[in-house]
C-alpha cells in the first residue's frame, strides 16, 4: 500500500526549522506519509516566481491536503501575501482556529478555563484585495460579502460545533453600521441557525467582543465571523492562552485543506534554533484528525501539553530555555512512552 501525500511549504525565517521538528514529531509516532515540498513565500519570490507560485497550487489540489509553514509578507509594499493567495486559488473558504488555555503557560488568564473556536470567511471582505487610488490623496478599499459565501461558512460552522458537541456559536459582525454587508452576514446566519436548534445561537457587535474577550473570555464557545474581523478577534484569543506560538489553523475548501501555524516567519531569530514549534505541531495534530488519525494526534497533543506544563522543556517565548530541538526530542519521547 502507497502511503499518502502530503504537501509541504516550509515557509520563511524559522518556518524550515519548525517543519523539520513537525515532521520529526508525526514519523515518530509512526505516521507515514510521502511528504511533497513546495516552494511558497519570500524563496520563491526571491527565485523570480509569485508568492505562491502556479506550481504549487495545482499540486496541492490534486493531493486535496498540505501543511505549511509561515512565510513573510511584506508590510505596504512588495509582493502579495502567500496565505491570501493560498486561500483564494484553492477557495479555502473557513479558517479554523482553536484557542485554549494550556497548563504551564503563565498569563492574565492563567487559571481561566478558556476553549474557544473562531471560525473565519477566508476568501471575502475586504481580503479581496480590490483597492483603487484615483487621486493621491485618497485611496479605497472595497468590501466584498455575497450571500453564497456566507451561506457555506456558516453551515461550516454550525455542522462542526454539532459534530464537536458544543453547545453555542455567536456571530462577530457589525451590522448596526454596515447594514448591507454585515446585514446580510446576520441575515444568513440565523436563517442557518433556525436549521440547529439544539445549538444557542447569538451575535455580538465586534468591539463589544473584544472587549467582553479581555473581561471575560470563558463564557464563549464558538465564534463564526467576516474575515477581518476574525483575523483580529482570533489573534486577540491567542494572545488569551498564551500567544501565537501556540495558535495552530486550518483552512478548509470543499476539495482542499491547507493546515499552519498563525505566527509570522520571525526572521530575526530564524537560524538559531530557538523557535516554538508548538503552532506547527498543534496544526499536524488538526490535520492528523482531519484524515482520520485521531490516536496520533491525541497523542501527540497529550505529549506538547505535558512539556508546557513541566516546563523544563519549553522553548523561551513560553518561560523556558530550551532549543527547538530539545523541545522536539521531549515530545517524541513522551509521546512514544
Amino acid at each position: 500500500m502507497s502511503k499518502r501525500q502530503i504537501g509541504v511549504i516550509p515557509g520563511d525565517g524559522i518556518g524550515p526549522e519548525i517543519t523539520k521538528s513537525m515532521i520529526d514529531i508525526l514519523e515518530a509516532v509512526g505516521f507515514e506519509a510521502d511528504w511533497v515540498y513546495l516552494e511558497g513565500g519570500l524563496g520563491a519570490v526571491e527565485k523570480g516566481l509569485p508568492s505562491m507560485p502556479d506550481e504549487t497550487l495545482a499540486r496541492i489540489k490534486e493531493l486535496g491536503i498540505a501543511i505549511k509553514g509561515p512565510t513573510t509578507t511584506p508590510v505596504g509594499k512588495g509582493h502579495k501575501s502567500a496565505n491570501v493567495a493560498l486561500r483564494q486559488a484553492l477557495d479555502l473558504f473557513a479558517n479554523v482556529r482553536p484557542a485554549k488555555t494550556m497548563p504551564g503557560v503563565h498569563g492574565h488568564f492563567e487559571g481561566t478555563n478558556i476553549d474557544l473556536i473562531i471560525v473565519r470567511e477566508n476568501t471575502e471582505d475586504l481580503y479581496a484585495g480590490i483597492e483603487y487610488q484615483a487621486h493621491p490623496d485618497v485611496a479605497q478599499a472595497i468590501k466584498v460579502i455575497t450571500r453564497p459565501g456566507c451561506e457555506r461558512l456558516i453551515r461550516y460552522a454550525f455542522e462542526m460545533t454539532k459534530k464537536q458537541q458544543r453547545k453555542r456559536i455567536t456571530a462577530v459582525h457589525k451590522a448596526n453600521i454596515m447594514k448591507l454587508t454585515d446585514g446580510m452576514f446576520l441575515e444568513e446566519f440565523y436563517k442557518m441557525a433556525a436549521l440547529y436548534p439544539e445549538i444557542k445561537a447569538d451575535d455580538i457587535i465586534v468591539d463589544n467582543c473584544c472587549m467582553q474577550l479581555v473581561t471575560k473570555p470563558e463564557q464563549f464557545d464558538v465564534f463564526v465571523t467576516e474575515n477581518l474581523y476574525g483575523d483580529i478577534v482570533s489573534d486577540l484569543c491567542a494572545g488569551l492562552v498564551g500567544g501565537l506560538g501556540l495558535a495552530p489553523s486550518a483552512n478548509i475548501g470543499a476539495h482542499c485543506a491547507v493546515f499552519e501555524s498563525v505566527h509570522g516567519s520571525a526572521p530575526d531569530i530564524a537560524g538559531k534554533g530557538i523557535a516554538n514549534p508548538s503552532a506547527l505541531i498543534l496544526s499536524a495534530v488538526m490535520m492528523l484528525r482531519h484524515l482520520g488519525e485521531y490516536e496520533k494526534g491525541q497523542r501527540i497533543q497529550n505529549a506538547v501539553l505535558a512539556v508546557c506544563e513541566e516546563g523544563k522543556f519549553t522553548t523561551g517565548d513560553l518561560g523556558g530555555k530550551a532549543s527547538t530541538s530539545e523541545f522536539t526530542a521531549e515530545v517524541i519521547r513522551i509521546a512514544t512512552s
